[in-house]
């Protein structure tokens, strides 16, 4: 099929019209706790489309540490860092990477809007297919050693170790590795444990993995292929779910459903629960979907694409499923609308008491919600093992005076000696925070 050639003044009109949309009546905090606000819907023709663009850090600017913190690059000059998982070592690996090709996804006129949009925000560059091992070897919170563990991947993001076996979670495969402890490159083959959806659509490509205590299951998360449906549901198969996985056998099975774009997993240390944070739908205006993080229950639906927040229906999703509506479990903690909350690390280490079996969030930021919302990285507490109170701010300034994103945090990770790191993909480093006077 011929491209399609747009005269060269469309695109800035198209861009205008995109920037219109709906302003945010509430404040984001509206949205935030284990009660939302969860206003009427507000859909308009043209979606608000309203996005920090992508700039990077001037030289010797970071980001701003909360009182009593104080943040450090551990490492600099990366490639696109979406993800972090440390090593018992203390060895922190990075995920290099960025979307695969998908052809056949954000079709249309609506859909090279977005494109340009996205490309702004700093995401349509190409992916780099490496996972990359940082090594602080004399413990002076910055990493020394950058070597490539294992490349020519395909859009690579979560990671875990179960014994000598390294799993990655390709955007299409969740694959096995034998590592040796300390070593910095694997040149081995990999093994294909288990097949993860993918395919030419492949909306949302991010692929997470965490291991049981005993490492006789994986867990897997898949994101759904469209915003609420729109591509028909055929092309949903096997995901906005969580997939349960033998690493024995590769068998897989359902472990919970209606998860729209389930990232960062994570156990919660108290109570020993599985934690995930979910991105949820757009396009229902600034004041709504709220993101969350939740306690997964095996065999619970939690709305997508018929409902959001329990039986909060959406009309725009034909036909509907009242039988499985009212079914939908509400989530545990809203962490605002379109904050695009991604990384989720429950922090059990020493360094830092005032931390100790809350959660950090990595807010990456909106594009649908007018005013900004997210583009910070936050501490959510907890008490006997469930959610206590207001979030704090931990990382903030990642957009400047002008609106732009001198950076956007992605994963988090509590390295060994207790200190936290974030993942920024628009600044492609590492952050280090750790106490300003330990």
């Amino acid at each position: 099929m011929p491209s399609i050639r747009r005269p060269l003044w469309l695109v800035p009109c198209l861009l205008v019209l995109a920037a219109c949309g709906v302003r945010a009546r509430l404040p984001v905090t509206a949205g935030i706790g284990p009660d939302p606000t969860l206003p009427p819907p507000d859909r308009t023709l043209i979606p608000t489309v309203h996005i920090a663009p992508a700039e990077g850090w001037p030289p010797g600017a970071m980001p701003a540490a909360a009182p009593g913190l104080a943040v450090q690059a551990y490492a600099r000059g990366l490639d696109h860092p979406r993800w972090l998982y440390v090593l018992p070592n203390g060895d922190v690996l990075v995920a290099e990477t960025n979307a695969p090709q998908r052809p056949q996804d954000a079709k249309g006129l609506k859909g090279w809007v977005m494109r340009k949009v996205q490309k702004r925000a700093g995401a349509g560059v190409p992916s780099a297919d490496r996972i990359t091992l940082l090594r602080d070897a004399d413990g002076d919170g910055v990493a020394e050693t950058h070597s490539v563990l294992l490349d020519r991947l395909h859009s690579p993001f979560g990671m875990a170790l179960v014994g000598d076996a390294l799993y990655v979670a390709d955007t299409d495969a969740l694959l096995r590795f034998s590592y040796r402890n300390g070593e910095t490159r694997i040149d081995g083959a990999g093994t294909k444990v288990a097949a993860l959806p993918a395919g030419p659509i492949n909306h949302h490509w991010t692929k997470n993995v965490v291991a049981s205590a005993d490492g006789q299951r994986l867990y897997v998360t898949v994101g759904s292929n469209s915003n609420v449906g729109e591509n028909g549901l055929a092309v949903e198969r096997d995901r906005a779910r969580i997939l349960e996985i033998d690493p024995a056998t590769g068998a897989t099975r359902v472990y919970a459903t209606g998860l729209r774009n389930p990232v960062g997993m994570a156990w919660q240390p108290q109570s020993g629960a599985l934690w995930v944070a979910v991105n949820e739908r757009d396009e229902l205006g600034s004041d709504l979907v709220p993101d969350y993080m939740t306690a997964v229950r095996e065999g619970a639906f939690y709305g997508w694409p018929y409902s959001y927040y329990g039986a909060h229906v959406d009309e725009r999703v034909k036909p509907q499923d009242p039988a499985l509506v009212a079914r939908a479990v509400v989530p545990d903690y809203a962490l605002g609308a379109h904050t695009a909350s991604l990384g989720l690390a429950f922090y059990d280490a020493g360094l830092m008491p005032q931390y100790r079996g809350g959660a950090f969030v990595g807010q990456h930021g909106s594009w649908n919600r007018k005013p900004l919302s997210g583009y910070r990285v936050i501490f959510v507490p907890f008490a006997d093992g469930k959610p206590a109170g207001p979030p704090q701010d931990v990382l903030t300034g990642f957009v400047d005076k002008d609106g732009r994103a001198q950076g956007r945090p992605v994963g988090v990770a509590v390295a060994k000696d207790g200190t936290l790191l974030v993942a920024d993909d628009v600044g492609n480093t590492v952050w280090r925070v750790a106490p300003a006077n330990p």
